[in-house]
């Protein structure tokens, strides 16, 4: 499992997965569900529930751990609190291969509505809009035009 994808994951989610700790899937989906009023909302946060959980013990028992989670909950968009606990979630993961494994088959689970995990729609009207592509496994699709160094 990729802790630099698992961050920006669970960053979002933060605030409202900290308030709960290792109880995320009765009470924070609950909660949060109502007030999103998204089915993509709820999805991702019932994913990030289920990651958290087995987090959690782990995070808890990491000091250095628990206080980089806290910082990314209090400032999801913050970089520097992003790479701190991309850190201690990169010594947690590679301490616990089992726990990785677990988390990466969560990251890859379709969503219950039997929808991939990430979804792009774009709806793009005139010439050289910009458009956004999705990277998978190192492959790139889509067009790439124009003045581009790879």
């Amino acid at each position: 499992m990729d802790p630099a994808t698992l961050t920006a994951f669970l960053a979002p989610f933060l605030p409202t997965l900290m308030q709960f700790g290792g109880k995320v899937l009765e009470s924070a989906a609950a909660k949060t569900g109502e007030s999103a009023g998204s089915t993509l909302t709820e999805n991702a946060l019932k994913k990030a529930g289920a990651i958290w959980e087995k987090l959690f013990p782990k995070v808890e028992a990491k000091e250095s751990a628990k206080e980089a989670a806290e910082d990314v909950a209090k400032a999801p968009d913050d970089a520097d609190a992003q790479a701190a606990l991309r850190l201690q979630l990169k010594k947690i993961l590679e301490a616990d291969p089992d726990l990785a494994e677990a988390i990466a088959q969560i990251m890859q689970e379709d969503a219950p509505d039997g929808t991939a995990g990430t979804q792009i729609v774009q709806h793009v009207m005139g010439n050289q809009n910009q458009v956004i592509g999705q990277v998978t496994g190192g492959n790139v699709f889509g067009n790439i035009t124009g003045n581009v160094n790879l």
